[in-house]
């Protein structure tokens, strides 16, 4: 009975979760130019426009540039402090962790002012790499913490067999190191490039109108109707995430991955 009420419950819980993804799939469906659901017809005509249409695919190509970027720079910042904060016990090197963890505690549009600010006083507002440099900031926390994971589920009994065999610092990084933290490198940069893809109140506030991303895209596209193209892009979104979250799951363990360490690491 317990079981039954369990599963009945996760049931609920899921279905909730997951109405308004259904009403999104079947708004972009639609095969008139309208927000209906139930859909009206059936076409896939708005998933074709996302790339086919110069203005969507352009909005397209800026939100994955963006997201390439700003990820492989949080990642390039994440990977140093990590290994800083591994190599150094010190209780005064938590302070550069909570430095990186700081910007994704606060709320974003309040970390979005504190961009425009800066950027506005600095006289480079509105250029794209601004954009890449605010997300990157932003997100920094998320590789920063799967990569403190990988790091702290390293068996320091390898790394002080390196180096009695003569490897060097940077020998032991290489060969025996990265291997070990290669899938929570992976990992923390897909999650700062699915989020990144996705966020809009920073990249707003950095660029404005100067480059539209999908998300700036959506918005701005509302000023004039509403069109299942948006719903269709949502529906990209998602999938996309999905996507890149499964291969991790697949190809990673998903449980350390998300702070689910064993207890022979602790």
């Amino acid at each position: 009975m317990q079981n039954w009420l369990r599963r009945l419950y996760f049931g609920v819980v899921a279905l909730f979760i997951a109405a308004p993804l259904v009403v999104v799939l079947g708004v972009s469906v639609n095969q008139k130019q309208d927000l209906t659901f139930p859909p009206k017809g059936f076409s896939l005509a708005w998933y074709s426009q996302i790339f086919t249409d110069p203005e969507w695919r352009s909005a397209l190509i800026a939100s994955l540039l963006l997201a390439l970027s700003s990820a492989a720079i949080a990642v390039s910042v994440a990977l140093p402090l990590s290994w800083f904060l591994w190599r150094r016990k010190a209780p005064w090197a938590r302070i550069f962790q909570l430095l990186g963890v700081a910007p994704f505690i606060l709320p974003p549009v309040i970390t979005a002012l504190g961009f425009l600010t800066f950027w506005a006083t600095t006289g480079f507002y509105g250029q794209p790499w601004t954009a890449a440099i605010s997300h990157a900031i932003f997100f920094v926390t998320l590789p920063l913490v799967t990569l403190s994971l990988g790091f702290a589920s390293i068996d320091n009994s390898l790394v002080e067999a390196a180096s009695t065999m003569g490897a060097d610092d940077r020998t032991v990084a290489r060969t025996v190191v990265l291997p070990l933290i290669l899938p929570y490198l992976v990992s923390g940069y897909a999650f700062a490039f699915v989020l990144s893809l996705n966020e809009y109140i920073i990249a707003y506030m950095t660029i404005g109108f100067t480059m539209e991303t999908l998300p700036i895209k959506i918005f701005n596209a509302l000023r004039y109707g509403y069109t299942p193209t948006m719903a269709a892009v949502s529906v990209f979104f998602v999938a996309l995430a999905a996507l890149v979250f499964g291969l991790i799951a697949k190809f990673g363990d998903i449980r350390k991955l998300l702070g689910a360490m064993g207890s022979e690491v602790r």
